[in-house]
């Protein structure tokens, strides 16, 4: 890669150098990305298939212990 003196560029031209290294990030990340899919799909074949997770539900504290709590702090 070509080293670039960015003291001498214009603000116009940081701006569009900034622009095109954005839109050639972008376009990078997105092949990655199709990559990796394609990858994935090609090893689901291998996995058995699972089950999402549920969220383990929080057990709400009793009236009694949120009662005494309240109290114990206000002391």
């Amino acid at each position: 890669m070509a080293k670039i003196d960015l003291d001498t560029l214009s603000i116009e031209e940081l701006a569009a150098l900034r622009d095109q290294a954005t839109d050639k990030l972008a376009e990078k990340v997105a092949a990655r990305q199709a990559e990796l899919e394609a990858e994935l799909e090609k090893l689901a074949q291998y996995g058995k298939p699972t089950k999402k997770s549920q969220a383990t539900p929080v057990a709400k504290p009793k009236k009694d212990d949120a009662a005494k709590e309240s109290i114990a702090r206000a002391a």
